[in-house]
C-alpha cells in the first residue's frame, strides 16, 4: 500500500507525521525505510565478522606469533576498547552529518586494519590490528540512529533489535566462517597452517570494504533525503555540536543506560572473545567443536536480540514506557543469574545448555535497552546512542581487565563474577524516571506532557525560528508511551504548556 503525506513525497510503507514508517516489513526492500534496515544490519554484520575473526583461530595464531595468555587477553581488550570513544564520536557524527556518511566512512577507514592482520608478525602487531579493527564496531551506533530516524516509536524497538541483533550475528557466524575458510585454504589449497590463517583474513576484509560502498551509494539518511540536501533546502536545521553534546551529557538517563548496557552487550563482547578458548581448554574439545559451541552463543542473535526489541514494543503498546523499563530490568537480572551459574557448572553438556539460555537473555536485554534509548532525547539521539553503545565497550574492557587478564582468576571464576556484576549494575534501572511517563515504581508527574520533556531541549529563540518542529512531531508520535490507559489523554501544545525541567 502506498501512503502519501503530500503530493511530493510518497512512500511504500505507511508513515507518521515525520515520514517514519509505522510498519516493519521484514522481507521488503522498499526505499528508503527497509533498504536502510538491510544496509545497516549487513554492514554491521561485516564489522562484527572482522573484529572477531581472530578468536576462533587463536590456537593457531598463538603458536605462530608465540602469544602468551596475557598477550591474548590484551588483544581481546584492545579489540573492544577501540570502539569506546569511537562510538561516542559516531553518535555525534550521525547527529551532525547523518548516518549514511558517518557509517560508510568509518567502515572504509577500518577495512585496511583487517587486511593488515594477515601480515602481523609479533604480539604487538597482533594487538594493534585488533585495536584498529575494533573501531568498526562503532557502526552499531549509526545502525541504531538510522533505524530511529526511519521508524516510528511503535516499531522502533523492533527495527533496532533486528538490525543490532542480526549485525551481532557476525560474532557467532565468524566462529564458523573463519575455521571453515582456514580449513579450505590449509587442506584444499595446501598452504601451511601458519600461512592459511593469514590468507583467511582477506575474506572479512573484502566483505567489510564492499559494505561501505553499498551504504554510501544506496543508502539515505532520513525518509525525506540526505542531510546535505535537507539542510540546504531548509527542511532540517543544522544543529550545533555544543548544544547536541550538552543535552546528551546532562541527561542522567543516558548515563544509566550506558552503564547497564555495559553489562549486557559488554558481556556479549567478552563471551565472544573467551568462549571458544574456554571450551577448548577446560573441556578438551577440538578446535572445530569449540568453534561450533562458541558460534551457538553469537548465533542466538538471530532471534534473541530482535526478540528483545519486539518484546519492548509489545509491552510498550500496552503498558507504555514503564512496561519497557520493567521488562528490561527483569530480563537482564535473569541474565546475570544465568551467567553466575555458567561458571559454576563443570560438565560440558550442562555448560552448553546454560550458555544457550544465557545467550538468549543477555542478548534480549540488549534489544530491550535500545527499545528505550530513542526516547531519552530527540535532539541528541546520536550522542545518547553513542554513549550507550560506548558503555557496552567500556563494560567489555573493564570485565576483561578485571576477570580475564592474567591468572588472577580462572576463566570459570571470571564468568561467575561477571554474572554478579550484571545483577549489581542492573539495579540502576530502578532510578530511571520520565516525568511524562513515570518509572518502575512511580507514575508520571501530574500535568507534564511529552512536549514539556522534548521541547525543553530548545531555547525560546530557537523555537521562534522553528528549529523545534521535528521534536514537536516526535512528541506527538511518542504519546503511545503512556500505555493504553494514558493514550487517550488529550495532547497539549507547547504554546499552552510551560517548560518543565527534565
Amino acid at each position: 500500500m502506498e501512503v502519501s503525506q503530500n503530493s511530493d513525497r510518497k512512500f511504500t510503507l505507511p508513515v507518521d507525521s515525520e515520514h517514519k514508517a509505522t510498519e516493519f516489513r521484514l522481507f521488503s526492500v522498499a526505499t528508503p525505510h527497509m533498504r536502510a534496515f538491510h544496509l545497516s544490519w549487513i554492514s554491521f554484520f561485516s564489522c562484527f565478522v572482522s573484529t572477531f575473526a581472530a578468536p576462533p583461530l587463536l590456537p593457531i595464531i598463538r603458536d605462530n606469533l608465540n602469544l602468551t595468555a596475557t598477550d591474548i587477553g590484551n588483544a581481546g581488550i584492545a579489540a573492544v576498547s577501540g570502539a569506546v570513544f569511537a562510538r561516542v564520536a559516531m553518535g555525534t557524527a550521525c547527529d551532525l552529518f547523518g548516518p549514511r556518511l558517518a557509517s560508510s566512512s568509518l567502515i572504509l577507514l577500518t577495512a585496511p586494519a583487517v587486511f593488515l592482520s594477515s601480515i602481523a608478525n609479533s604480539p604487538a602487531a597482533f594487538l594493534m590490528v585488533r585495536f584498529f579493527t575494533g573501531f568498526s564496531l562503532a557502526t552499531f551506533v549509526s545502525t541504531q540512529f538510522w533505524m530511529s530516524s526511519m521508524f516510528s516509536p511503535n516499531v522502533v524497538g523492533t527495527a533496532n533489535g533486528l538490525s543490532g541483533g542480526w549485525g551481532n550475528l557476525g560474532g557467532g557466524a565468524t566462529q564458523l566462517i573463519m575455521p571453515l575458510v582456514y580449513s579450505l585454504i590449509h587442506t584444499n589449497i595446501g598452504s601451511t597452517k601458519f600461512t592459511a590463517w593469514r590468507i583467511a583474513f582477506f575474506i572479512p576484509a573484502l566483505f567489510q570494504a564492499l559494505s561501505a560502498y553499498a551504504i554510501f551509494f544506496l543508502g539515505q539518511d532520513m525518509p525525506d533525503g540526505n542531510y546535505v540536501r535537507l539542510e540546504k533546502s531548509g527542511e532540517k536545521h543544522k544543529d550545533s555540536f555544543s548544544q547536541v553534546f550538552y543535552h546528551a551529557i546532562t541527561n542522567y538517563r543516558g548515563w544509566i543506560l550506558a552503564l547497564t548496557y555495559g553489562y549486557c552487550f559488554g558481556v556479549e563482547l567478552t563471551i565472544d572473545n573467551i568462549i571458544a578458548q574456554y571450551f577448548y581448554d577446560r573441556f578438551d574439545v577440538n578446535l572445530h567443536t569449540a568453534g561450533i559451541i562458541a558460534a551457538s552463543f553469537g548465533l542466538a542473535n538471530l532471534f534473541s536480540r530482535p526478540g528483545g526489541g519486539i518484546l519492548s514494543d509489545l509491552v510498550g503498546k500496552r503498558y507504555g514506557m514503564r512496561g519497557r523499563l520493567w521488562t528490561l530490568w527483569v530480563v537482564q537480572m535473569i541474565g546475570g543469574l544465568l551467567c553466575l551459574l555458567l561458571g559454576k557448572i563443570g560438565s560440558l553438556s550442562g555448560s552448553v545448555a546454560v550458555m544457550l539460555v544465557f545467550s538468549v537473555f543477555v542478548q534480549a536485554a540488549c534489544g530491550l535497552t535500545f527499545g528505550v534509548v530513542p526516547f531519552i532525547s530527540r535532539r541528541s539521539l546520536g550522542v545518547i546512542s553513542g554513549m550507550t553503545g560506548g558503555g557496552g565497550n567500556v563494560g567489555a574492557v573493564l570485565t576483561q581487565v578485571i576477570f580475564f587478564r592474567g591468572s588472577r582468576y580462572s576463566t570459570e571464576e571470571g564468568i561467575s563474577l561477571m554474572g554478579v556484576m550484571i545483577m549489581c549494575c542492573t539495579l540502576l534501572i530502578l532510578l530511571i524516571y520520565f516525568p511524562q511517563w513515570g518509572g518502575l515504581f512511580c507514575g508520571p508527574r501530574k500535568g507534564v506532557t511529552e512536549e514539556d520533556y522534548y521541547l525543553s531541549e530548545w531555547t525560546d529563540a530557537e523555537k521562534e525560528q522553528g528549529f523545534h518542529k521535528m521534536s514537536m512531531k516526535f512528541s506527538e508520535n511518542s504519546r503511545r508511551e503512556r500505555g493504553k490507559k494514558g493514550a487517550s489523554v488529550p495532547i497539549t501544545s507547547d504554546k499552552e504548556t510551560p517548560p518543565t525541567m527534565v
